[in-house]
Order: C-alpha cells, then sequence, then structure tokens
C-alpha cells in the first residue's frame, strides 16, 4: 500500500488487508491471535514494525506481540507499562478519530516513563509529511460497545506502529485502515479470549467432572462395600423414608434380598417399641439404638446413624443410614443389668429391684390442687375432695384417687374389719422355717438347691405380672397386685402348701415350712415402710403357730 496515490488504492492490497483480517479470526489461540495483529500490520498496512501492547487484568498493558524487527522484539516483549502512562499518551498529540499521532516534537517528554518502547533518532524532515523515527502513532483497541460503535466499547490495548514504508505520515485511506484494523483487531482479540475462558472452563469443567465421576465410584465403592449396613431412604413427601438403596451388609444382616428391601420404610422394619426413638433420629438426622426385624421374624438390635444429604438450592433430599449390627453388646448389657438387678443363685429379682418396682406403684400425696381443679374433684366424688386448709382426705372403700398432677393412679389397701371388695397391692413377706438346721446338717449346697426349689416353686404360683423376690438369707417377698384381703390370704395358703412338699437335695428328701406376713402397700407409704409392714406381721404369723407346725419335717 505504500506506493499507492490517494484516493486510488490497488485491488490487491485490498485482498492483502481482506486477508489478514480473516487470519485474524481464525487463529487457534490468543497468543496466535495477537501475533497475527501484529504480522498483518506489517504485511497489509505498509508499516516496518508493530507492536501489540495487550490491557491486562490489573488494567497495566503488556507488550504481547511484536513484528518487523527481531532485536526490538526481544528487547521489548513481555514488558510491562502502567495503564497511567497510556492514558498520559493517549490523551496528548493529534488525534486522527480513534488515531493518537505524536509527533517527533512533543514524543520527547515520552522518552523516560514506562511504557517500553523501540525507536531510533534522525535527521529533520525535510518536507512537511515526512515520517520521522521519533513519530508515535497509536491505535487504541476498543471492544465493540451497547451500539456497536468502535471507541464507545472497553480498550482491549493499543497497536503500537512505526517506520511507514514510503517514508510519509499516512494520508486519509491510511489512516481509515489503520483505525478499521485496529477495531477489527479488538474484536478478534475479545473473541479469542472469550474462546480462551471457554477452553479453560470446559477443561476445568471436565476435571471437575472427573472428580465427581471419581469420588461418585468412590462412594458407591464405600457404600457397597462396606463392612457395615449401610441405606439411602427418601426425605419428604409422600415416600418419605422410603428405603432407595441398600448394600450386601444390610440386606445379609436382616435376611432381606436387596430387591425386597426397596419395598419398605425403616418404620415397617422396626420394632413397634422403637418407633418412637426412629422417628426423632430421622428428623434430627442423628443416632438411635432400635431393633430391626429380620426376614425371620425375629429383631437385631442395631445402631442407626443418620446424616441428612442436603441440596443447596431444594434443601434436605435424602437420608443416609449407617446400621451397625449391635446384638452382641445389647446381650452383653441386658446381661450385666439382669446381674445388676437379679438374684445369682435363684435368678430371681434382688432387694434393691424389688424396692424399686414396689416405689414405682407408690408415690407421696399432692399438695392442694388449684381451686377449679378440687372443684372437679368434689363434683367426681360427691363430697369435698380437700377441706378447707389443704388437707387430702381418705377416699371412700374402692375408690382410687387421680392424681391430676403426675396422672398417676393412686395406690390404697382394703379394709381391715370387712371384704369390701377393694383390690390392692398385697405383698408377702415369706420366711422358710427349718432352712438353718438344712445348712448345719447337709452343707450349703443342699441349703442352695432348697433355695433354688422354694424360687422355682413361688414363680410358678404366682400370676403373671407378680413379682416374686429373694429378698436376702430365706427370705422372699411376693408383689401381687389387684387383690382383696380374702385373695392375698388363699394365695398365701396355697404358696405355703407348695413350698413345704419335699425337696430334693444332695440325693436325699429335705422339707421346710414356710411363714407368711401380709402386708399392703398404699400411697404415702415408703418401699421400706411397706417391706417393714410386712416382715412385722409375718413374724407375728410365725409366732402365732406352735413350733412343730412351722415346718413339714
Amino acid at each position: 500500500m505504500e506506493t499507492e496515490s490517494e484516493p486510488y488504492v490497488r485491488l490487491a492490497s485490498l485482498r492483502q488487508l481482506h486477508q489478514v483480517m480473516a487470519d485474524m479470526n481464525t487463529a487457534r489461540s490468543l497468543a496466535d491471535t495477537l501475533q497475527t495483529v501484529a504480522d498483518g500490520v506489517v504485511k497489509a498496512l505498509g508499516y516496518e514494525l508493530a507492536c501489540v501492547n495487550l490491557v491486562r487484568p490489573d488494567g497495566d498493558l503488556v507488550v504481547a506481540a511484536f513484528a518487523g524487527n527481531p532485536a526490538a522484539e526481544a528487547l521489548i516483549t513481555g514488558r510491562v507499562g502502567s495503564r497511567e502512562s497510556w492514558e498520559r499518551r493517549l490523551s496528548m498529540g493529534e488525534h486522527w478519530g480513534d488515531l493518537v499521532f505524536i509527533p517527533h516534537t512533543e514524543g520527547w517528554v515520552l522518552d523516560d516513563d514506562d511504557v517500553p518502547q523501540w525507536y531510533t533518532d534522525g535527521p529533520a524532515p525535510r518536507f512537511e509529511d515526512e515520517w520521522h523515527p521519533a513519530d508515535r502513532l497509536f491505535a487504541p483497541m476498543y471492544a465493540p460497545g451497547p451500539q456497536g460503535g468502535g471507541s464507545s466499547g472497553e480498550l482491549v490495548g493499543v497497536l503500537s506502529v512505526d517506520r511507514p514504508r514510503n517514508g510519509r505520515r499516512p494520508g486519509a485511506w491510511g489512516r481509515e485502515a489503520l483505525q478499521m484494523y485496529a477495531f477489527q483487531a479488538a474484536i478478534a482479540i475479545s473473541n479469542a479470549r472469550l474462546r480462551a475462558n471457554m477452553q479453560r472452563a470446559l477443561v476445568r469443567l471436565e476435571r471437575e467432572q472427573q472428580a465427581l465421576r471419581a469420588s461418585e465410584e468412590s462412594f458407591r465403592q464405600a457404600f457397597e462395600y462396606a463392612p457395615s449396613g449401610m441405606a439411602i431412604a427418601e426425605m419428604g413427601g409422600d415416600q418419605h423414608g422410603r428405603i432407595l438403596r441398600t448394600n450386601d451388609a444390610l440386606c445379609r444382616l436382616l435376611g432381606r434380598p436387596a430387591s425386597a428391601m426397596r419395598r419398605y420404610a425403616f418404620s415397617d422394619l422396626v420394632h413397634p417399641e422403637d418407633i418412637g426413638t426412629l422417628l426423632r433420629t430421622s428428623a434430627e438426622g442423628g443416632r438411635a439404638e432400635l431393633r430391626l426385624g429380620r426376614r425371620d421374624g425375629t429383631y437385631v438390635w442395631v445402631s442407626l446413624r443418620n446424616s441428612v444429604v442436603a441440596d443447596a438450592a431444594d434443601g434436605p433430599r435424602f437420608l443416609l443410614t449407617h446400621v451397625e449390627d449391635i446384638e452382641e453388646r445389647k446381650r452383653r448389657e441386658l446381661q450385666l443389668a439382669h446381674r445388676a438387678s437379679h438374684d445369682s443363685l435363684t435368678g430371681l429379682p434382688n432387694s434393691a429391684e424389688l424396692r424399686a418396682r414396689l416405689s414405682a406403684r407408690l408415690c407421696r400425696r399432692p399438695a392442694a390442687p388449684h381451686p377449679a381443679e378440687a372443684e372437679s374433684l368434689d363434683a367426681a366424688y360427691g363430697q369435698p375432695a380437700f377441706d378447707a386448709i389443704g388437707h387430702d382426705f381418705d377416699f371412700p372403700p374402692g375408690v382410687e384417687a387421680y392424681d391430676a398432677y403426675d396422672h398417676h393412679v393412686h395406690t390404697v389397701a382394703p379394709a381391715d374389719d370387712r371384704d369390701d371388695g377393694t383390690k390392692g397391692l398385697a405383698v408377702l413377706f415369706c420366711d422358710l422355717d427349718g432352712f438353718k438346721s438344712i445348712n448345719d446338717r447337709f452343707g450349703h449346697n443342699a441349703g442352695d438347691a432348697v433355695l433354688i426349689e422354694v424360687a422355682r416353686r413361688l414363680s410358678d404360683g404366682v400370676r403373671d405380672g407378680d413379682t416374686v423376690a429373694r429378698l436376702g438369707g430365706d427370705e422372699f417377698v411376693i408383689l401381687a397386685d389387684g387383690l382383696g384381703r380374702a385373695d392375698a390370704q388363699d394365695l398365701a395358703v396355697r404358696l405355703r402348701n407348695e413350698i413345704i412338699q419335699p425337696i430334693r437335695a444332695e440325693g436325699r428328701a429335705v422339707r421346710v415350712g414356710a411363714s407368711f406376713g401380709i402386708g399392703w402397700a398404699h400411697c404415702g407409704m415408703t418401699a421400706d415402710e411397706v417391706l417393714k409392714s410386712a416382715d412385722e406381721r409375718m413374724y407375728v404369723e410365725k409366732r402365732s403357730r406352735p413350733k412343730q407346725h412351722r415346718r413339714a419335717g
């Protein structure tokens, strides 16, 4: 283009300009695009030197590409000029549209700033439009703005050009061509950046997907091959709690195939007594120990640990449940608890357990209720339930007072002098007669055999739900709820008749007798007071019988 006279331009020059613009938009990478932009200035626009100064994310400009002089390229490529210095340059000199021309007569003030530059000195121009080696020509590259114009967009970089081959400052056509080229270069650079960002995003996405697939595979293997049970269940909706997936360990533990497990929710498998525990655990995402049903109808103790799998947008979605078999530990715990509460010789509840069961049925009388509650009790029983100073009265025979404070049904004793139909909690204190002589004559093994057999006969002689306990030595206590006085006396006679039958001990038949004292528990008493009352009645009964009748032989 350096030989054309304006406005005449050769068609070959236009074709060359079109080709370099096409090359800019087909470069494979951002670096290739930048170098193509610099090379195109030299090839198609008739300048000996071209430099692409690219705006960095921090705002400064870096020399990203150079064309026309290998020595200059090696010197300044990669160097950075501050944005402040560049703005100073772009505000100086003559403005040819978007182009900025700073003649050598003004540019000397820029010799010492931090913008990377390559220039040589030379003689003064011989004619008006002759190019001087110290002249500077800049073509800012603006990304297309909202309206599609050139300078209305963001600054992408600056093209620096030098040494026109015809030795003259560019005319109207040359200026227009350089400005149009800078605009197209900005578009090509912006597109190359976008492609580079997209490629980086795709690479990052692929890496994330690979990491996700690896994580999913790790989770699958950890889930499937975990030594303890694992399950995934739904949260919320109509299918809340339905099991979606189980591992082999859980299927083996419950004896159910995976296909069958998907038909259940944990609430279908849990022991009825543990439903409340399961529901609380599911809601809180915590831990619980409960029983799950096996296929054979038995139950196994397990420890459940729940984790809520949440989605950032939708909230909780799944429940990941870890199921650990604790049957053996629970069995040991139950055995230890049984040993702590039961007699090691007879297997009966011991003294501590007896007192605990008795105390559970007793309470202290409550203080006077609120007046409104007192009126309700008055109406229910047809007489004042509490006197004017707040003391409770003795309820009529056969009436159990209902404690409005703790919902406890009061325990009352039948009347002493008549069979009025009142049912109470009978406490039968049993002491063996003649037991010491068996220990003395035949040894403690024989004595232990007698105690074991007496415990069996007492247990067989009471109802389900009654308590037979060994208080210590040869003393036993029976708690029988819901008995009248005649019923309790009949029970004592039947148990005594069972005990006096011969007992095989150490290869011989021995016999012991039994003395029974019948006490009655009622609220307001302590467990020790109830036992003491029955014990005293037993001694009264023992002393009332002739010595020869206290044991059968």
